[in-house]
């Protein structure tokens, strides 16, 4: 009986794909028995089969798997499952056979090597794209939540896709662009990569430009005392490609968090703000005392007081502009004073430093200024007035 080989092209695109793909050996192997076995069953007919393929030789044998039974009728039922313990000892060795015993038996038929040949190729590529995809894959799932830089390198209605290297693009949807800019191909930008999904047809990895944690990689990396844990980030609150507040502490006494960050001249911040296209950044110092924090972060402006509201389910109240309520808590709310010339600077340019100062400190703020504040104050005192005299009017 004939011994088909494969080309010994084959053994050598196994070294290959082992050396410079990472695929091992032994994976391809594998599945080429198990292909072959199906190859030689769909063209055989023979349902108990095992192959063996030789990677030093490249030599295929085929064995007929055989359970050796007492039982004739099954042997004659199925000659190619059962063997009978007479026959299964008439055999070369076979002296040492019992019942139950498994015999394997070469059935190599002599023209299997082009069948052989036709299924190794298609193994090897189906293989190929399969290790490669999971090579891939494992590789971008260790960035997820990373920033990797890429290149830009075509675009269509849904996302900007973004060239990672190894063949693989990122895609940026539509919300994970920034607004303030506008993608060409061949442009070089860093992205955080937001989710790495496992796809037949390949990793689908997304990435983006506006996700607050872009911007704590960002301080991580320009920011030595962040990377090591001296400084913290507490919060990040973002309207991206327009303005950031960023809330830090120090676990150091010695250690200024803001001028840390800031860096000499303002180098650190602003190599951030350059990357980000000239997103303006605010980074405040983050305190356990909630209204100092609140005036914190509604910084440039001067805070004169801070009032706590009774804080309320988030259910009976509105939700403020950027916070995540959910059913059972509470909603935080405050009223924060400010000197009448300073009322526009603390809500800001439409009302986004007040809207950015509520998501970092997750509470829900209401600015007045001091003179309305007083008027208020002068109307709660005239009303309160009223009511006693209606009660002592009535007694």
């Amino acid at each position: 009986m004939s011994k088909p080989k494969i080309n010994t092209e084959m053994i050598g695109a196994l070294d290959y794909l082992e050396k410079e793909k990472g695929i091992k050996k032994e994976i391809v192997i594998e599945a080429l028995e198990q292909a072959l076995e199906s190859a030689y069953k769909q063209n055989y007919g023979d349902k108990n089969v095992e192959v063996e393929f030789n990677s030093l030789t490249g030599n295929i044998k085929v064995y007929a798997v055989k359970t050796i039974t007492d039982d004739e009728e099954a042997v004659e039922a199925d000659s190619n499952e059962f063997m009978s313990l007479a026959d299964a000892r008439k055999l070369p060795h076979g002296q040492g056979y019992d019942i139950g015993d498994e015999i394997r038996e070469e059935v190599t038929p002599r023209d299997f090597g082009r069948i052989a040949a036709q299924t190794a190729k298609q193994v090897v590529m189906q293989r190929l794209r399969e290790e490669e995809r999971k090579i891939i894959y494992d590789k971008y799932k260790t960035y997820e939540n990373e920033i990797i830089t890429g290149e830009v390198s075509r675009e269509d209605k849904r996302f900007t896709y973004v060239d990672l290297g190894d063949g693989v693009e990122g895609a940026m949807g539509f919300r994970d662009k920034m607004p303030n800019e506008h993608y060409h191909v061949h442009d070089r930008i860093q992205v955080y990569v937001t989710k790495v999904n496992d796809d037949r047809r390949g990793p689908q990895i997304f990435v983006s430009r506006t996700a607050p944690e872009l911007l704590k990689r960002l301080f991580e990396r320009e920011v030595p005392e962040i990377k090591d844990g001296t400084v913290l980030i507490e919060n990040i609150a973002r309207e991206a490609g327009d303005r950031a507040k960023v809330a830090v502490y120090s676990n150091d006494p010695n250690v200024d968090p803001v001028g840390t960050c800031v860096g000499p001249r303002g180098s650190r911040v602003q190599a951030i703000v350059n990357e980000l296209d000239g997103e303006n950044m605010d980074i405040v110092e983050y305190v356990k005392d909630p209204a100092k924090f609140i005036a914190n972060a509604l910084n440039p402006a001067e805070v004169l007081d801070v009032i706590f509201n009774e804080d309320k389910p988030a259910s009976e109240t509105e939700e403020s502009e950027g916070e995540e309520t959910t059913e059972g808590q509470t909603e935080r709310s405050c009223t924060v004073v400010v000197p009448d010339n300073q009322l526009s600077l603390a809500i800001g340019k439409r009302g986004q430093n007040a809207r950015l100062a509520a998501r970092l400190t997750k509470y829900k703020i209401d600015i007045k200024s001091e003179s309305e504040m007083a008027e208020n104050d002068q109307e709660s005192e005239e009303v309160a007035d009223s009511e006693e005299n209606t009660d002592n009017n009535e007694e």
